[in-house]
């Protein structure tokens, strides 16, 4: 019996049908060969076991959208194949028509080869490398689609081809690139189509692996933001969008992060709405994105070699007390237990707490970011990473190192009625409010005096 060939799209930070540029490059590969789709998530067992907390949101989210995309898929007579494990080693099982993972489909299908959307961290980079270098060893092709930025890697450069290392002229470059794609009728927004994509899947049905397989349990307390956001809030971002104590961000970065909505889309929504602010923040996510790719050392390392040269105090008791919000500066504390509660902070107040944490305790950025990376939601390696840089003063970009928010004055300036704080620090003004840690006036010289002793020594 003759087996059915078939193209394997390979879901990863891009968890949504529409307008997914892999999945459809997988459809228009399908019906030039005569072959089927077949839709693969894989719960990546070396992303899995870094995380410190079995009940992460992030998993339950991702867990919640997958059966969603099941369903979807369903409708059109198909299913998606989850699997968890070691990803190279999942692929030369599947490779090998491995009966474990692909059940009675083992001997009924020719695998031709597979589709992606392409991830740009280094450690995604060093996986996918590796898979392709399994499938071509076996003749088969993989293919990699631009999706979750609009410019990737070097398509947003220098005119002499160096890659930009401050955002203002990078911006500046970003709109010019996009505005010379859309003179030229080739239009980086244009939505991915997929046409007849019913008649081009492989017919099969799977379960979905429970979240106890996968050694998690869902999180029933931390709410998951709406992956919509209303005009008003783009219409008035750069009026609203500094202030806690209003809705006036997005909250989609989950989502950006997982793919579950599409960044041309947004981009499209924020030049329709003439939200310049919005759209800038769009572009810093593509800036620290293509930082991470050409300096990928800064993954580990301060984008400035001098600043490896500083010696932090890491103090263990005061960066427990940063991450409890109990340091004594109400809207540090406030945006704290707001992270720990929510998975959220808001953005003015995460350029406050990671300032404090840097330049008033003099802790390694590197503890923050890593505090970051295991509370927020919407974490993201590039902009986890370049954010706290900027505030450390240690990455490409970054604020002057001499810079040292007064958290003081920024709650006095943004939060003037206490709205933010009270929700979230509801001691504050009573005799319970709990006294600074550290003085601002003292810590603000400890730290210059710390960063110019590190500028001064040879590397």
């Amino acid at each position: 019996m003759a087996k059915t060939k078939v193209i394997l799209h390979w879901f990863r930070r891009d968890l949504r049908l529409l307008d997914n540029r892999g999945w459809a490059l997988a459809a228009r590969r399908a019906e030039e060969l005569g072959a089927r789709v077949l839709p693969i998530f894989i719960f990546d067992r070396e992303i899995l076991k870094r995380l410190e907390d079995r009940d992460d949101a992030r998993v339950s989210f991702i867990h919640q959208r997958l059966g969603e995309m099941k369903a979807e898929l369903r409708e059109m007579g198909t299913d998606l194949l989850c699997v968890h494990g070691e990803p190279v080693s999942l692929w030369k099982k599947l490779l090998d028509h491995d009966k474990a993972i692909l059940a009675d489909l083992a001997d009924k299908i020719e695998i031709l080869g597979v589709t992606v959307n392409g991830d740009y961290e280094p450690y995604a980079k060093e996986r996918d490398l590796a898979v392709e270098l399994l499938l071509k060893k076996k003749s088969l092709f993989f293919l990699s689609e631009k999706d979750q930025v609009v410019f990737e890697k070097s398509e947003v450069v220098k005119d002499d081809g160096k890659p930009y290392t401050v955002f203002t002229p990078f911006s500046k470059k970003w709109r010019k690139v996009l505005e010379s794609y859309q003179d030229d009728g080739k239009d980086p927004l244009r939505e991915a189509r997929t046409p007849g994509i019913e008649n081009r899947v492989l017919k099969f049905r799977t379960e979905l692996p429970t979240l106890k397989d996968l050694g998690f349990r869902e999180n029933t307390v931390i709410e998951i933001p709406s992956s919509r956001v209303e005009k008003e809030v783009l219409r008035d971002y750069a009026k609203l969008r500094d202030l806690p104590a209003v809705v006036g961000t997005s909250r989609l970065g989950l989502h950006l992060r997982f793919g579950t909505v599409s960044v041309r889309k947004l981009v499209a929504k924020a030049l329709e709405l003439k939200s310049e602010v919005w759209l800038s923040e769009l572009i810093w996510r593509e800036f620290f994105m293509q930082i991470l790719w050409h300096f990928p050392h800064v993954a580990e390392f301060a984008f400035r070699p001098e600043y490896e040269q500083i010696r932090w105090r890491n103090d263990e008791a005061e960066f427990l007390a940063w991450c409890e919000g109990r340091t004594g500066y109400p809207l540090v504390d406030a945006g704290m237990r707001e992270l720990n509660a929510t998975g959220f902070m808001h953005n003015r107040v995460r350029m406050v707490a990671g300032s404090f944490l840097v330049k008033h305790l003099l802790i390694d950025w590197r503890w923050g970011e890593a505090y970051f990376a295991r509370r927020l939601l919407d974490f993201d390696l590039a902009a986890n990473n370049g954010n706290w840089q900027w505030v450390a003063g240690t990455g490409c970009d970054a604020a002057p190192y001499f810079r040292v928010f007064n958290p003081t004055l920024q709650a006095k300036r943004f939060d003037p009625k206490n709205e933010y704080i009270r929700k979230w620090v509801p001691e504050f003004g009573t005799p319970k409010q709990l006294a600074p840690i550290v003085d601002h006036e003292e810590a603000r010289a400890r730290v210059l005096r710390a960063y110019a002793a590190a500028k001064q020594k040879p590397e």
